[in-house]
């Protein structure tokens, strides 16, 4: 193997490729020192690193921004990690065809600047826009605040170029929006968590920035008035609503109380906090429609109480009670799960996880909230111990209570090394069988991320 260091490093030299001492100091060897960090500063780097690393049988781990929750990152410290960190660069726009080409390294966050500046918008976003990069926003298919209008990560690539376990690579940079011309293969990498192939690029496909932002908090008395709050919102915004994010009592309460940063927009005495925001494209004619439809909403009384933004900083208070995770970290240590359930099944699945959780942990805390415009809530769990028998029980009920009710227990963040034994409860048989035949037919010999989202025999 000490071979294949030595090639490595004169292949891609001091910058490209980081072993020994040089490893310490490095983000990406933060939990763990392994045998090397490869950097290409190309696709055909990468390609030509891939294949030395194929003939040696080496295990490689795709990096992106390590801020996935599922560790889906992680490696041994007899693997070596590749980042894409030198791989940066916006590399075109094209405001005729609202696309752009960019490297997988590239943060999310400058590819929405970039497109800003244009006046254009690239919808995805998350609370780790700034380090996240696009590499690791597509293989894991993430989702976001503006799911319920935009669609997942998949929904905004046209194009993509990756890099397969012997060093192929496979290359459809195409800049259109219909393609209908076999197999989709750029849907085999996003999503597949580095598994099946490294993504080294993506042309992403861009739309009008929007000029309007309207931004409300109201307050909901039951959850059978929250769903129905969604379609009416929905259909009195006349499809321009971005975002319905549900705040349960549990987590507007622990966030607002936790301490005085945040100024108390809404009593806490309701059960349900929903932040309805709509984005259009004219000011005037955008703010009469979101006034006028949260008016209608509270006069049907589904709406208990509500405050409108009148200025950016609200609109910035609003979120910012939404994106605080502080008062969450403080209830260490705890358990997190990001969850999809069909709507008229979610508020019989979180009493049933409620019920069985005050059962064994009595003195527990349980915090929901989600995107829940598309199905996805995050559970938080909290019973004074993180013991491997205590978290696989408190899986086993999370996980366990989503099976008869075809939820899946993974709704954004992928499955990585923390929800591969639960796979089942949301996949059949045949479906993990597949994965596997495509697994051993792109990776025959495993060194793709080993060890995350199935587990396979290699040949």
């Amino acid at each position: 193997m000490s071979d294949l260091l030595t090639q490595l490093a004169n292949l891609l030299g001091d910058k490209g490729f980081l072993q020994g001492d040089a490893l310490r100091d490095h983000p990406a060897c933060a939990f763990v020192i392994p045998r090397g960090l490869i950097r290409p500063a190309s696709t055909e780097e990468l390609s030509q690193a891939m294949k030395l690393c194929h003939s040696a049988g080496q295990s490689v781990v795709p990096q992106g921004g390590r801020t996935g929750l599922v560790s889906g990152q992680c490696a041994q410290t007899d693997e070596i990690i590749i980042s894409l960190e030198r791989m940066n660069n916006i590399q075109s726009i094209d405001t005729r065809s609202r696309t752009m080409r960019v490297e997988a390294g590239v943060p999310l966050q400058q590819v929405q600047e970039c497109a800003e500046e244009r006046d254009l918008m690239f919808p995805l976003d998350l609370g780790a826009r700034g380090t996240a990069t696009i590499g690791g926003n597509l293989s894991t298919n993430a989702g976001g605040n503006r799911v319920v209008r935009y669609g997942m990560a998949r929904d905004m690539v046209l194009g993509l170029e990756a890099v397969l376990a012997d060093g192929t690579v496979i290359s459809s940079m195409k800049s259109v929006i219909k393609n209908n011309t076999g197999y989709d293969l750029k849907q085999l990498f996003i999503g597949s968590e580095g598994t099946l192939g490294i993504i080294t690029r993506a042309v992403l496909r861009l739309r009008p920035k929007f000029r309007s932002q309207n931004t409300a908090l109201v307050a909901v008395s039951s959850f059978e008035q929250v769903t129905e709050l969604l379609g009416r919102a929905d259909s009195a915004l006349g499809g321009s609503m971005s975002s319905f994010e549900v705040m349960w009592n549990s987590f507007y309460s622990c966030i607002t109380q936790h301490s005085d940063k945040h100024r108390l927009p809404l009593p806490v005495d309701y059960p349900y906090y929903v932040i309805i925001e709509a984005m259009g494209g004219d000011i005037a004619a955008d703010d009469e429609r979101f006034h006028a439809a949260m008016e209608d909403l509270f006069e049907s009384g589904l709406v208990a109480d509500a405050v409108l933004a009148k200025s950016t900083s609200e609109r910035e208070a609003i979120w910012a009670i939404r994106d605080d995770m502080e008062a969450i970290y403080a209830l260490y240590p705890l358990f997190a799960f990001d969850v999809s359930v069909p709507l008229p099944d979610m508020e019989a699945y979180v009493a049933d996880i409620e019920t069985q959780i005050n059962a064994q942990w009595p003195d527990n805390r349980l915090i929901i909230f989600g995107h829940l415009g598309d199905g996805n809530i995050h559970v938080v769990v909290a019973v004074g111990s993180d013991a491997p028998e205590v978290k696989q029980a408190v899986e086993n009920i999370v996980y366990g209570a989503l099976r008869e009710r075809h939820g899946v227990i993974s709704a954004e963040h992928g499955i990585g090394q923390e929800k591969k034994r639960h796979l089942a409860i949301s996949r059949s048989d045949a479906e993990i069988a597949l994965m596997r035949t495509l697994k051993l037919a792109m990776d025959p010999t495993g060194i793709l991320n080993p060890g995350k989202v199935i587990d396979i025999a290699c040949a």
